[in-house]
């Protein structure tokens, strides 16, 4: 009963919310058993602690990880997901949130991703590669703000950080 009223707080919450920068609310990559490679979460009060990201990632790949389509909605989120060979990439943004914005960081964020990998979007490429995956993800999102939904302009950001390491 607790997670039903504390669910539906959240969509009433989301409803009548003001316009807001913070349209990204998690990213998240798993793989095709729904385990966790790489997840950002940008809302503290969302899932707090890491047992709910969990459970949220694993109802999230339940319902996902067969099914055709690109969106998906979830717990009062809208989930704009992507998937590669043995990788499911996920957007997570409020129930009120422009999906089109959500599909244009997944696209640069796949697309920078592949890129990164070679092309070889898969389980094992992306474990070998994880600093330039992270570096990707902080150069499209900054604490929930959309930074960049270019690719090239993403590309070009990360691959100056990396030879400066």
């Amino acid at each position: 009963m607790e997670s039903i009223t504390k669910s539906f707080l959240r969509l009433l919450e989301n409803h009548f919310r003001e316009p807001s920068l913070y349209t990204v609310k998690a990213v998240f990559i798993l793989d095709n058993d729904g385990n966790r490679l790489l997840s950002k979460y940008y809302d503290p009060e969302l899932y707090p602690t890491m047992k709910e990201q969990k459970n949220f990632e694993n109802n999230v790949f339940s319902k996902t990880h067969k099914a055709d389509n690109e969106i998906a909605f979830l717990e009062g989120m809208t989930i704009i997901y992507k998937s590669s060979i043995d990788l499911f990439f996920y957007v997570v943004g409020s129930a009120q949130e422009n999906e089109l914005m959500l599909m244009s960081v997944l696209n640069c964020l796949f697309d920078s991703v592949s890129h990164i990998l070679r092309k070889n979007v898969e389980r094992r490429c992306l474990l070998d590669n994880m600093e330039g995956v992270f570096l990707v993800v902080d150069e499209i999102i900054d604490g929930g703000v959309i930074l960049e939904s270019d690719s090239q302009q993403v590309l070009q950001k990360v691959n100056y950080r990396v030879g400066r390491l």
